[in-house]
């Protein structure tokens, strides 16, 4: 593990949130969805399952969609999450659960709206990226038909490749397809 594992979960949770809108149309297009998508990575405390939380989660993923737009620009991409963590009123605690016996990080209140938890969090797990020195760990999906996002967790970050399109197998089928028909 290259980050806590709250980090490299919440870096997931953040890249599976911009490629809802980048894959296949928009896969949070309504309430159901996004009630999966949150019960999948175990975002717990309010939920309002209103139209309007739906539409502040899709603001929230165009501007995650940004940062990782920008994680070329160390400069950019600091700017953007410090304005996210300053937006969302970013405000750390430990904690602990039951499920989750060993501490870590809570960055807003679990009665503060969906999109300003969300949004700490995710903001949080960049500052670690950056902090680490690994923001070349965000990434777009190297394959020539795909803009889907991916984190990089691999040791030596080699990843190219998104997982939501089949794009790896796909490319290196096509690649291994090119050098047979030169033989």
């Amino acid at each position: 593990m290259l980050f806590t594992y709250d980090t490299e979960l919440t870096l997931r949770a953040a890249s599976v949130l911009i490629n809802t809108n980048r894959v296949d149309g928009d896969q949070l297009a309504d309430l159901a969805a996004l009630d999966a998508y949150l019960d999948h990575f175990g975002w717990t405390g309010r939920r309002d399952h209103d139209d309007a939380e739906l539409a502040s989660v899709h603001k929230l993923r165009d501007r995650l969609g940004r940062i990782w737009g920008a994680a070329d620009d160390e400069e950019r991409a600091v700017g953007q999450v410090n304005a996210l963590l300053s937006d969302t009123r970013a405000s750390p605690w430990l904690t602990r659960h039951p499920e989750m016996p060993e501490w870590h990080l809570h960055l807003a209140s679990i009665h503060d709206p969906l999109w300003q938890r969300m949004g700490a969090e995710m903001a949080m797990a960049l500052a670690d990226l950056i902090r680490a020195g690994e923001l070349r760990r965000l990434k777009i999906c190297a394959a020539p038909d795909c803009e889907a996002s991916l984190v990089d967790l691999s040791r030596n970050r080699s990843g190219k490749f998104c997982d939501t399109g089949n794009c790896g197998n796909r490319q290196h089928v096509a690649a291994y397809r090119e050098r047979r028909s030169n033989k």
